[in-house]
């Protein structure tokens, strides 16, 4: 059984755009990052970003990371320990 899920992209069928409101603003975010972490997509865009491009997302994803889960959060809900 697959650990991790990404149905909100495949099943969403409302608006997605950004700046309306913070439920819309959640969805597209949820949305893009979901569409984003494809697998083509990231074979594809990963070995043409720069090492600073690759540092940067790297560094702000395990900020955000750091700053909104708690430690057995993020073993559970990132690491799917």
């Amino acid at each position: 059984m697959e650990k991790r899920s990404h149905r909100f992209v495949e099943t969403h069928d409302g608006f997605v755009g950004f700046g309306m409101d913070r439920k819309s603003d959640e969805e597209a975010l949820v949305y893009y990052l979901q569409a984003f972490s494809d697998d083509a997509l990231m074979e594809a865009i990963v070995p043409r970003m720069t090492d600073m491009e690759i540092n940067d997302l790297f560094s702000r994803i395990s900020g955000l990371l750091r700053k909104h889960l708690s430690e057995p959060e993020y073993h559970r809900l990132f690491l799917k320990e």
